[in-house]
């Protein structure tokens, strides 16, 4: 039966091909286990050896997301080249996938060497996965152009979907239970997703396999014979030149936004206050229960339109996707029911380094507020440990007498009484606000650059970076208030929120740009060169994101931390107001491309 036979069979889903949701979900789990495990890398590496962390310096542990993230982006250069002349585009993926549930099993061993370990296996894996996933969608709609653009925009909305999940489920698990089962979890879905798509690949027929790279070679050939412009020199020249422009000004884009998994997660943890008391508490758990219930609700009903379609055909892929969302369920129930039975409670113990030094306590007693989802009495006698090692003052966990015996610093403190509705937002949750930005912005923004104002490329990547340095510009005047070389703070939550509210409009605003206007401009002959210049582009700009954040404690010592945050405020700024600039001249280079 041939591919077109094979698609006149298909029980569309939501108007597409099942198979297209297929590629959905399978991206979707892998961007859960990589965002997931991004939102605790710099926090697990920063936290005390006490709080089951390593203890690093802010500067080691962003310097070490520096190079992890920048070869993210650099090796997917070469899974693509690999995948085109030798595996194929859906071995690739099985490998890549493979590569990184072994990845994230190293990690949730928490040994040097299996951490270090980990981390290259995710970054091999990630550089086979990344660019074939996203080459199978392009096939699966080869011939049928009006409806790609549909097809990619579903695509990405699985992308948020699995970061959105991904950060709010490792991120609360890995901060509150405990670091390893974060990373654990994150495997889990990895190896789940890879088991849907190794047992469901049939549905493509012969798409995605080596022998199709013949004909992607013919469609190009014939894009190159039909392309409506005379191709001359300067054209060409042109055109490259643009490219040449747009990466090099997506560096300062995505140097200052990748922030969001090292400084502004610094920010968050040490710097935010995250403590919520009262009507605040109450109010943020309904909207957190929404936030969560609502976005798994949306894709599971996604899920059980594709299994209706395709049970009979794909039954063990649909099988293994079924049994993913089931333990995703119950993970997200588990966390809501932990949250709403938290409670607070007001303790007093004498000064624990006191008494760790043999010396008599303080005559007067420190108080401190607690929280645990364990029943206590007032006058109740129970054991807590200080993870950050501050004599007390730093953050305290209550302990089990079993886990007391594992302790060397704990110590004993009196319940005094029960306080009022307490919370404590998760310094990882504040990741999720850029997908669900996203998702709630991208209609607004399709609809704007669908009607009169729809501005060039140039013009429109000029306001995305104008865009996100006014979300530094909001983190700056926030940190105005904290004092130079103050290790902690307690400002507002309120603007983490406005900044992230920023750098998801200027993201919509570079994202029209980005591949497409690649792929577009390029001689079909340099597609492949100019790509990896773009990657290339986003290696340097993610190397330099992690480089450059590593010096916030330096910064913030001398000039305070609104200082660190006004530079990524004006750098992207002025970049954006010379690319407006620069709009007239480049759209000239771009000869009629769109």
């Amino acid at each position: 039966m041939s591919n077109h036979d094979f698609s006149e069979l298909e029980k569309q889903v939501f108007g597409h091909k099942p198979g297209l949701f297929l590629l959905f979900f399978t991206e979707m789990w892998e961007r859960f286990s990589y965002y997931g495990m991004r939102a605790l890398l710099v926090l697990f590496l920063v936290s005390e050896m006490a709080a089951g962390g390593w203890g690093w310096s802010r500067e080691e542990a962003l310097k070490l997301y520096a190079t992890y993230t920048s070869l993210v982006y650099l090796t997917p250069i070469f899974g693509g080249i690999i995948a085109d002349k030798l595996l194929g585009y859906r071995n690739a993926v099985l490998v890549g996938a493979l590569l990184m549930t072994l990845g994230h099993a190293a990690l949730a061993l928490e040994t040097t060497p299996s951490f270090y370990a980990g981390l290259g296996l995710l970054i091999l894996g990630n550089g086979f996965f990344k660019p074939n996933i996203s080459s199978i969608v392009g096939q699966l709609y080869e011939g049928d152009e009006e409806k790609k653009d549909g097809a990619y925009t579903i695509f990405y909305m699985g992308i948020n979907a699995g970061a959105f999940l991904g950060i709010l489920l490792c991120g609360y698990i890995g901060e509150k239970v405990g670091w390893s089962m974060g990373f654990g979890l994150a495997g889990v879905f990895m190896f789940l997703g890879m088991i849907m798509f190794l047992f469901g690949q049939s549905i493509f027929g012969e798409l995605g396999k080596r022998a199709k790279a013949k004909s992607v070679e013919a469609a190009n050939q014939l894009r190159e014979d039909n392309q409506s412009t005379p191709e001359n020199s300067k054209v060409v020249t042109d055109r490259l030149i643009v490219i040449g422009i747009l990466s090099f000004f997506t560096i300062f884009f995505w140097w200052a936004f990748e922030q969001a998994g090292g400084s502004m997660t610094i920010f968050a943890k040490d710097y935010t206050g995250r403590v919520l008391s009262g009507g605040s508490a109450s109010i943020f758990f309904w909207v957190n229960t929404a936030l969560t219930i609502v976005p798994l609700a949306v894709v599971t009903y996604v899920l059980l339109r594709l299994i209706g379609s395709t049970f009979s055909r794909i039954p063990l892929s649909n099988l293994s996707i079924g049994l993913s969302f089931l333990i995703v369920w119950a993970i997200a129930i588990w966390m809501l029911q932990k949250e709403y039975n938290m409670k607070a409670y007001e303790v007093s113990f004498a000064n624990p380094a006191k008494m760790v030094e043999g010396e008599d306590p303080d005559p007067v007693e420190m108080t401190r507020v607690i929280r645990s989802d364990a029943n206590f009495a007032d006058g109740q006698k129970i054991f807590l440990v200080d993870l950050e090692s501050k004599g007390g003052s730093g953050k305290l966990k209550h302990l089990s007498v079993e886990q007391a015996a594992e302790f060397e610093t704990e110590f004993q403190a009196t319940v005094v009484f029960e306080k009022q509705n307490e919370t404590e937002i998760p310094a990882s949750w504040f990741g999720i606000l850029n997908s669900f930005f996203i998702i709630a912005l991208a209609p607004l923004f399709s609809k704007l650059w669908g009607g009169s104002f729809n501005p060039s490329a140039p013009v429109k990547f000029g306001l995305g970076l104008v865009l996100l340095g006014a979300g530094f510009g909001v983190l700056a005047l926030g940190s105005m208030g904290i004092k130079e070389g103050a290790a902690t703070a307690s400002v507002s939550f309120w603007w983490l929120v406005l900044a992230y509210l920023f750098h998801t409009m200027g993201e919509l605003c570079v994202s029209p740009v980005g591949l497409s206007y690649v792929s577009k401009l390029a001689p079909v002959k340099l597609v492949g060169l100019m790509f990896g210049i773009w990657f290339g582009a986003s290696a340097v700009a993610n190397y330099l994101a992690g480089w450059t954040g590593s010096y916030i404690d330096t910064i913030s010592e001398s000039y305070g931390l609104a200082v660190f945050f006004l530079i990524f405020t004006l750098v992207p700024a002025i970049a954006g107001l010379v690319m407006l600039g620069l709009s007239g001249m480049i759209k000239r280079k771009m000869h009629g491309i769109h």
